[in-house]
């Protein structure tokens, strides 16, 4: 009787040791894609340079016709980024 009891009492202790772990893996969630969050930091990447060359072109560092250029490019590879997160994330 008396090592049933001490068999609860551990299972109920280490049930309650445990809470904090289990809840963390709850909010979690599933596992993120790695190739899914590797193509969201490309992206961030990408908005902040098109972000960095409109400020070189308010500050005078690039031409109009440069920026227009680099910009142009820098907007097409974030659709890409874009079209290529889409078809990850089905």
């Amino acid at each position: 009787m008396e090592v049933l009891l001490a068999l609860a009492l551990l299972v109920l202790v280490a049930w309650f040791v445990t809470g904090p772990l289990r809840a963390a893996r709850a909010e979690r969630g599933p596992r993120e894609d790695p190739r899914l969050a590797d193509l969201e930091a490309r992206k961030e990447a990408k908005y902040r340079e098109i972000r960095d060359a409109e400020l070189d072109r308010e500050q005078g560092k690039l031409s109009e016709a440069d920026w227009r250029a680099a910009d142009a490019e820098l907007r097409g590879e974030a659709i890409e980024i874009l079209r290529q997160i889409d078809e990850a994330g089905r």
